[in-house]
């Protein structure tokens, strides 16, 4: 493990400053950046969120890919955590902690465009930051494809009837804009570049595969705490202004995100499904799809309402907390490999 991984935290967390900082000192950059943008997917994101996810899909094996069916079981896990906890989970947090626990502190109208903000989150699963955590824990790439194009093709049918069921609105429409964008963007196109460079390297040969991905990971990194700075730099300004309502948003949120995890886990212990697997599947089942979420948010409740802020905390919670559960499923496989 280079210098950069085994401090990854350290650098995430400079990231979040440096962002917040920049953010505050060239609002005028980060507002043109952040207008680059089609179908509420930031363009320059899109393009780091690529540099992290192309070297794994140079790592998809096409002739594993075939067998995942004869290992369902993660597949299965993953399905039932997003589809029939996860959105069911969020809901209930929020009404707890809103209607509530902060009653005293938020006015009923602000609580329950959180609580339709949180619930949006919850319908919308794994985006693809998925496969950048899958490859920090060393997932299986091509379980983890399958895996995610799954849960994105029932997405197309369940989102709409879950968030119109839980929000009580009939009028929830799907931003089929942002949702085909982001799947070209996010899978389509870094799946074919990396069959194609795969087959190219393999005709070289067999450890080439190896040596050019490992070349690229430090601009995988690079991609990360870009990605870290751009989301902090873009929300510098609410962050600043609203941080109590922040605050209180992002309590219940890393509940249900820790919640989750555990819950997880614990599937995946039951399974007994192998750390490649298990590692991915807990984190996908972990993991919010945020520019859909956002996307729907701004949609039906406008773009300064507390259901599009409360998206907005999500994908600030979602990168710092994804890490710190990466870094919690490494030492697990290290200490069970020492152990046996």
């Amino acid at each position: 493990m280079g210098l950069f991984e085994r401090y990854l935290t350290v650098w995430v967390g400079l990231g979040i400053a440096a962002g917040v900082a920049l953010g505050l000192a060239m609002p005028g950059v980060f507002e043109a950046i952040a207008a680059l943008e089609l179908a509420h997917v930031n363009l320059v994101v899109a393009v780091l969120i690529w540099v992290m996810i192309y070297p794994m899909m140079i790592q998809v094996d096409w002739s594993s890919v075939k067998d995942v069916g004869k290992r369902p079981r993660g597949l299965l896990l993953t399905l039932v955590v997003n589809w029939l906890i996860k959105p069911f989970t969020m809901a209930a947090l929020g009404v707890l902690f809103f209607h509530y626990i902060f009653a005293p502190w938020v006015d009923p109208q602000s609580a329950t465009e959180y609580i339709a903000g949180m619930i949006l989150l919850g319908v919308a699963p794994c985006t693809a930051m998925v496969f950048v955590w899958s490859q920090l824990v060393k997932g299986d790439a091509s379980y983890t494809l399958v895996q995610v194009s799954v849960n994105d093709l029932i997405m197309i049918v369940a989102f709409a009837p879950i968030a119109a069921f839980l929000l009580g609105v009939t009028n929830v429409t799907v931003p089929w804009e942002t949702l085909l964008l982001s799947t070209v963007l996010y899978v389509v196109l870094p799946l074919i570049a990396g069959v194609l460079t795969r087959r190219a390297l393999l005709r070289r040969s067999p450890a080439a595969v190896a040596e050019f991905t490992a070349r690229l990971k430090p601009w995988s990194m690079f991609g990360l705490i870009g990605t870290v700075v751009l989301l902090f730099g873009f929300q510098a300004q609410t962050i600043v202004a609203k941080p109590l309502v922040i605050v209180l948003i992002a309590i219940p949120l890393l509940l249900q995100t820790y919640g989750i995890f555990f819950i997880s886990l614990l599937g995946a212990r039951l399974l007994k499904l192998p750390h490649n697997v298990a590692g991915p599947a807990c984190l996908i089942g972990t993991s919010n799809f945020f520019e859909l979420a956002v996307a729907v948010a701004i949609s039906l409740f406008g773009l300064q309402s507390g259901a599009a802020l409360a998206t907005v905390v999500g994908v600030l919670v979602e990168v710092p907390v994804m890490l710190s559960l990466c870094a919690m499923l490494n030492r697990m496989e290290q200490k069970r490999l020492a152990a046996a």
